[in-house]
């Protein structure tokens, strides 16, 4: 039985001696794995679809174990991505997220539309990548199941104060009247970015502004967060912020 459907190639393993093991990111399946028989031998015409960041429509068939690609015609390969080594590791950070918090068989139309806006981005340097690293972690996390509480005061339910607490441990904000230890103190506006970028509509998420000093702050927020999220080592995460 063959597949077709758009997807991204967000890993890749060398299986053998000239196979290559790659995990597509779907609309149509979310996280999807098939191996690309000889990828590795310098002529095969699927080398190239069939590396990270590919963005192409994959033809797919069922083998006995696991999806074969049958065939992958390009649509977009980011190469800008490979012209600096910073934006090239937080692209690979991007999809090491994605592998962590996508499900297979499970469709991921907007997680997939999210990362591609992303990669753009950085492909283009039109976007402050702290702006964009914010954005997908915290839209990622909301995706995964992991959606802040940020309507309101957990404590009193009061909407908004001049000051704010956000809680990287139990995911929700407090106001300043009702202190929470070891939460991060934040200005109102960095509270109103993460409510946009968790409750806005996809393609707008990367439209906010903030000062440099709260740009910062809300970027250590959305990572402090993640992290009491994914609960592991992120090798492409620690590698990017050697690089910064």
């Amino acid at each position: 039985m063959t597949t077709t459907t758009k997807g991204l190639v967000i890993r890749e393993q060398t299986i053998g001696e000239s196979d290559r093991l790659v995990t597509l990111l779907t609309a149509d399946y979310g996280l999807v794995r098939a191996f690309v028989r000889g990828a590795k031998q310098i002529k095969n015409r699927l080398a190239s679809s069939t590396s990270l960041f590919a963005y192409c429509d994959f033809s797919l068939y069922r083998g006995r174990d696991a999806f074969v690609v049958d065939n992958a015609s390009p649509i977009e390969v980011f190469f800008d991505l490979r012209k600096d080594i910073v934006r090239l590791s937080l692209a690979q950070y991007f999809a090491q997220l994605a592998y962590e918090l996508g499900e297979e068989e499970q469709p991921a139309p907007e997680m997939l539309s999210v990362l591609l806006n992303a990669l753009h981005l950085l492909c283009s340097s039109s976007k402050d990548i702290r702006v964009v690293k914010t954005a997908v972690e915290f839209r990622f996390l909301s995706l995964s199941g992991y959606m802040p509480n940020i309507l309101a005061c957990a404590n009193c339910a009061v909407y908004e104060t001049d000051m704010m607490y956000f809680d990287t441990l139990d995911g929700c904000i407090y106001c300043q009247d009702c202190k929470k230890a070891g939460a991060v103190l934040c200005p109102k506006t960095v509270i109103t970015a993460i409510r946009f970028v968790c409750l806005t509509e996809p393609k707008k998420i990367f439209s906010f502004s903030l000062s440099g000093e709260n740009l910062d702050l809300l970027t250590c927020v959305s990572e402090k967060y993640l992290l009491t999220r994914v609960q592991k080592k992120l090798p492409t995460l620690d590698f990017y912020k050697a690089l910064i």
